[in-house]
């Protein structure tokens, strides 16, 4: 029994090997706009021969090593890639200078020469972040208010991708739901602006001094934090030639963006609140006249 089963591994693979095992297959998660990224793809060939290794960018093929080719490899144009051919061979690929555009899903496809001619591969998906090459900025404060004064302020995020959340604090204390605009720019980068408006009352002043400031966040972390969040991408998948899900990677790390814009107003608390007492007492005499 045993020399039979011999035999037919034999005619099965009859150069020794069992067939491609695909072991890792490495794509940034979350990288930055103009960053160079590098695509990992490791194999094991089981005792088969390399036929070749092709990556693909949303099923669109931009990479292609084969070692016994002239020349081993081929580069095919799509948009948003860009192969550093000097610094990529069979397991690893680099990409120059990403834009917005290089985000989506990546896959490795690696087969075996005849007779086997096994294939494995395997995918992962990579987003693109833009930050702001700035703050975020409040236009339109006065330097002293009093009680009853209006407080009319915008806050501006640089162009960016995905937008940034902006959330308004007074003294500490996060306000409600603001008024927020998204504009999207060229080269589909986000500005957002965030209106907040609100009637200075007492309770607004600390030592005749009122804090505001502007928060502008961009977060990879789930949706229940503050900020902006880009959903989690998925983890790397493995496939057989049979398309089952071999093995997966823990979840990718999160990217984190927060920067503040803070300015501290004066008032006249103290005045204000006994001008509004001499209003009312004013206001009641003439009723009572």
């Amino acid at each position: 029994l045993r020399t039979l089963w011999c035999v037919l591994l034999a005619a099965i693979f009859p150069q020794g090997g069992i067939g491609v095992k695909m072991l890792r297959v490495s794509v940034p998660q979350y990288t930055l706009k103009g960053e160079s990224v590098e695509l990992i793809c490791e194999f094991d060939l089981m005792g088969d021969k390399l036929y070749s290794v092709s990556w693909y960018k949303d099923h669109d093929e931009f990479y292609r090593y084969v070692p016994k080719g002239k020349p081993s490899q081929h580069i095919y144009r799509v948009d948003g890639i860009r192969v550093d051919h000097l610094s990529s061979d069979a397991q690893r690929v680099v990409i120059r200078n990403v834009p917005l555009r290089a985000s989506g899903m990546y896959r490795c496809e690696v087969s075996a020469e005849a007779p086997a001619f096994s294939s494995v591969n395997g995918e992962s998906m990579m987003n693109v972040v833009a930050l702001p090459k700035e703050g975020p900025e409040i236009e339109g404060e006065e330097r002293n208010y009093q009680i009853g004064d209006e407080i009319n302020l915008n806050c501006t995020s640089a162009r960016s991708f995905p937008a940034a959340t902006l959330q308004w604090y007074v003294n500490d204390k996060l306000m409600g739901r603001s008024n927020e605009t998204m504009i999207v720019q060229q080269h589909g980068l986000i500005t957002s602006i965030s209106r907040l408006h609100f009637r200075v009352g007492p309770e607004h002043f600390r030592k005749g001094r009122l804090q505001v400031r502007c928060v502008a966040t961009i977060s990879t972390y789930p949706s229940n934090t503050t900020g902006t969040s880009m959903a989690p991408a998925p983890a790397p998948v493995l496939h057989s030639p049979e398309h089952h899900r071999l093995s997966a990677s823990s979840p990718p790390p999160a990217l984190d963006y927060s920067k503040e814009a803070l300015f501290s107003v004066t008032g006249t608390a103290s005045s204000a609140r006994v001008g509004a007492t001499l209003l009312l007492v004013t206001s009641l005499a003439s009723l009572l006249s």
